[in-house]
């Protein structure tokens, strides 16, 4: 069974890096082709897409955030980490991390979520 749990801070200060790690079991990051991403949702809005990583390890980034953000991942812990900078109160949301099998549409899984917020 595979499953992805988020790990990380619930609070962060205003122009502070914000690190979440995705821990996954049950399924390789590196070998099972699939593509490890982030999602947020800001309070009262809809799901927005924040980036990933393909299992080979090519990133991608939404345009509005590659210029402060990256993916990293750990290949030995079978996670993924987002980093992202310069945060502000417009980050405040619930993130998750997910899976899609590469050239999929549809995420086959989902962590729970974990709620972070921006503020001093």
């Amino acid at each position: 069974q595979v499953q992805l749990r988020e790990s990380g801070p619930g609070l962060v200060k205003p122009s502070q890096t914000l690190s979440l790690t995705c821990i996954v079991s049950g399924e390789s990051i590196t070998t099972t082709p699939s593509y490890w991403t982030w999602i947020r949702r800001p309070p009262g809005k809809g799901l927005e897409w924040i980036g990933g990583i393909l299992y080979t390890g090519n990133t991608f980034y939404s345009p509005s955030l590659e210029n402060r953000m990256s993916i990293s991942r750990d290949p030995s812990k079978n996670q993924f980490t987002l980093h992202l900078n310069s945060v502000t109160p417009e980050d405040t949301a619930v993130y998750y991390c997910a899976e899609r099998t590469q050239g999929g549409t549809d995420y086959n899984y989902w962590g729970q979520g974990t709620r972070v917020t921006v503020s001093s």
